[in-house]
């Protein structure tokens, strides 16, 4: 299986998303777009076709500035796979939030999502400038 990159020129409001086969995920930047659901397919697709086989150590950063709740939705999906594979101990997870220093909100979205599945959380502030 190839890296997954994408890329959010033609979707206004999308993340940018790169899942490598090494076992290193991000996504970053606003995802809220209309049809984010279809945006995200590629990614379900993708998480399905490494389960047989996955990397034996996945850390997925997640740095973004707002999401809607239709994104938060496909995030916990996003999320509920890789506890999957954890707890199948097929690979070890670690998932680093991002969140901007003065932004509670998306401090409390990390929170609530570590709370939710069962992987190892770490949130990160990062220092408006």
């Amino acid at each position: 299986m190839e890296n997954l990159l994408l890329i959010p020129d033609s979707y206004w409001g999308a993340p940018f998303i790169s899942f490598k086969r090494t076992g290193e995920f991000s996504i970053t930047g606003r995802s809220v777009a209309e049809n984010i659901t279809e945006y995200y397919q590629p990614v379900f697709k993708w998480l399905s076709s490494i389960t047989d086989s996955p990397p034996t150590i996945i850390t997925l950063s997640i740095q973004l500035e707002y999401f809607n709740s239709k994104s938060g939705r496909i995030i916990l999906h996003i999320l509920k796979m890789l506890e999957q594979l954890s707890l199948q101990d097929k690979s070890n997870v670690l998932v680093n939030w991002f969140y901007e220093e003065d932004d509670s909100s998306m401090y409390d979205s990390g929170s609530d999502f570590q709370n939710i599945v069962n992987i190892p959380f770490k949130c990160y502030a990062l220092k408006v400038t």
